[in-house]
């Protein structure tokens, strides 16, 4: 099933990422975190593409793995080190398993590393449109790409990114809500109106959280660095919180106007099982 015809319903649907193993020897754990996830029946599940496309097999046996269980699958996309050829090579891989739908990302250069035959996103979903019947989603940063300079010019590059074909987009983590409801009035205003669908990522490691807010530039809330202090020091308390905090981020989604949100578990089917069951009654 092409995501955009979820994210175009008027269901409400609350969707997943998660990581392949790098070891192969860690790819079977991968699929019974793919089953578990599975019984809470997200919307989808996005599986997520190694640095230089390192774990790209494992990408698609899990991608597959998701499909198997009657979820559709988002099999994320790097192109940052890529040629052509090898992209196809990736794309009939994902054909052949029957995924049809891909988001599509630039990916990071590695330090002292060339761009390859993609410089930008952007590139990278018009080649993946050409190629067949592919739904492609693209990344949105509510707060601007780090690499971008301004909020501006990182929104004139999404507009890059729609007019090469891309479908929808899904926005990196946000933990205060204020901050994409004025992104969208931004997006709105450069004339982009596909469906966004709101990052949202509980937090369950507060040492984990600072590392990826410090690599993505994004700003955490007073309400939520008090939560993260406050339990520091005591996990569980910490994994209940965060599970609170993100339901509650959710719940006000919702409340205005939203009804797709995409969740980052980090492989925890407790953490994405905690906000289904409770927004069980919500999202009947």
């Amino acid at each position: 099933m092409k995501i955009i015809d979820l994210l175009k319903s008027e269901k409400i649907c609350i969707s997943c990422e998660l990581f392949p193993p790098k070891q192969g020897t860690e790819l079977q754990n991968a699929l019974e975190i793919v089953n578990k996830i599975a019984d809470v029946h997200p919307a989808y599940m996005s599986v997520t593409y190694g640095a230089g496309g390192s774990t790209v097999g494992h990408t698609a046996a899990v991608a597959r793995a998701v499909q198997a269980n009657g979820i559709p699958a988002l099999a994320h996309l790097t192109c940052v080190q890529s040629d052509a050829d090898r992209i196809m090579n990736v794309l009939q891989d994902l054909k052949s398993g029957g995924i049809e739908n891909i988001l599509a990302l630039r990916g990071d250069l590695p330090q002292g590393s060339e761009v390859g035959e993609f410089s930008h996103a952007s590139d990278l979903a018009a080649f993946i449109k050409r190629q067949g019947d592919f739904c492609v989603g693209g990344a949105a940063y509510p707060e601007g790409h780090p690499e971008a300079g301004a909020l501006d010019k990182d929104i004139e590059n999404t507009k890059y990114k729609i007019d090469a074909g891309v479908d929808f987009l899904v926005t990196q983590m946000i933990f205060d809500n204020n901050v994409l409801y004025n992104y969208m009035f931004r997006l709105l205003s450069a004339g982009i109106n596909v469906p966004v669908v709101p990052g949202i990522m509980p937090v369950t490691n507060a040492k984990q959280i600072a590392r990826i807010c410090q690599l993505s530039d994004t700003k955490l809330p007073p309400q939520f660095r008090a939560i993260v202090e406050k339990f520091t020091d005591k996990p569980e308390a910490l994994k209940q919180a965060g599970i609170a905090y993100a339901t509650g981020q959710i719940i006000d989604l919702l409340a205005n106007g939203f009804t797709n949100v995409h969740i980052y578990t980090m492989n925890k089917p407790e953490i994405i099982g905690g906000i289904m069951h409770n927004l069980s009654e919500i999202t009947k």
